[in-house]
């Protein structure tokens, strides 16, 4: 029994790694994979398993990105130690709006928000906007190609798209790329902010979420969250390195169809199956 309770942390896991980082939604995926993949645990350790293993995912990122993100490496001249200091703060900036929004009303959204008729509209809709806005761009010159032409002003507005996320089946990183997408960055840039962004939200959600179900673990509990969090972890790096490989030559519209066609893939299920 405790094995396969550790295996169903392994595939959940692999959905995580994946979806976090591609902007196809890991709720709407996680909504599905709760049909056929159920943790025999507690309620309130599922909900915060889901959150927690969130960590392994962000973990990819501070090891692929350390370089870029250390403002203390002794390899980097002066200039580029305050280079790395300014995306720090632009972060921080980007990262207000869904930070105050959460924290405000978190509750009210996941007991309104979190269920499969919301979550399967979302991936439509943001699929529709990835197709439109990738044909808009499709003869426009890209304005912003590195994060020193980054202004306040412009991820103050991406961090309102990225408050959006907040509704389940937007898609964290879905949402904030077509942010900076509409405000003409680079499909480059636009990614590395989009993770960049996630850090501190991802972390500060964990932590939260880790505080409200406290730290007297099973022996098991302890086995299924380190199980998917190393998943996560793993899965995540080959998945980022994936996508930043992927947009170096293609635009973003294969995501577009594929959210169109699984928030199909959920309403009907939902609706005509379950």
């Amino acid at each position: 029994m405790e094995i396969i309770e550790i295996i169903k942390a392994i595939i959940l896991g692999i959905i995580e790694g994946i979806t976090e980082w591609l902007p196809i939604s890991s709720t709407g995926h996680m909504i599905l994979a709760d049909e056929f993949i159920k943790l025999s645990m507690s309620d309130a350790f599922k909900e915060m398993f889901l959150v927690v293993i969130q960590l392994g995912a962000i973990l990819a990122v501070v090891i692929l990105y350390f370089n870029k993100l250390n403002p203390f490496s002794f390899k980097k001249t002066t200039e580029e130690k305050k280079e790395t200091i300014s995306i720090w703060f632009k972060v921080i900036v980007g990262i207000i709006p869904a930070g105050v929004l959460g924290l405000l009303f978190d509750d009210w959204l996941e007991e309104n928000f979190y269920n499969y008729i919301v979550v399967s509209i979302m991936l439509i809709v943001y699929g529709i906007l990835f197709l439109i806005i990738e044909n808009r761009n499709k003869n426009r010159k890209e304005k912003i190609t590195d994060f020193t032409d980054l202004s306040y002003k412009t991820v103050l507005f991406i961090g309102l798209f990225q408050a959006l996320s907040l509704i389940p089946g937007t898609s964290r990183s879905g949402v904030t790329i077509l942010g900076a997408l509409l405000l003409g960055l680079s499909r480059h840039v636009a990614a590395e902010y989009s993770f960049f962004m996630s850090i501190p939200i991802m972390f500060g959600a964990s932590f939260v979420k880790l505080i409200k179900f406290g730290f007297d673990f099973t022996g098991l509990e302890i086995t299924i969250l380190l199980s998917g969090m190393i998943v996560a972890l793993v899965v995540s790096l080959i998945a980022i390195k994936f996508l930043m490989r992927y947009i170096r030559n293609h635009d973003f519209k294969a995501f577009g169809w594929y959210r169109i066609v699984l928030g199909v893939v959920v309403l009907s299920y939902f609706v005509f199956i379950k």
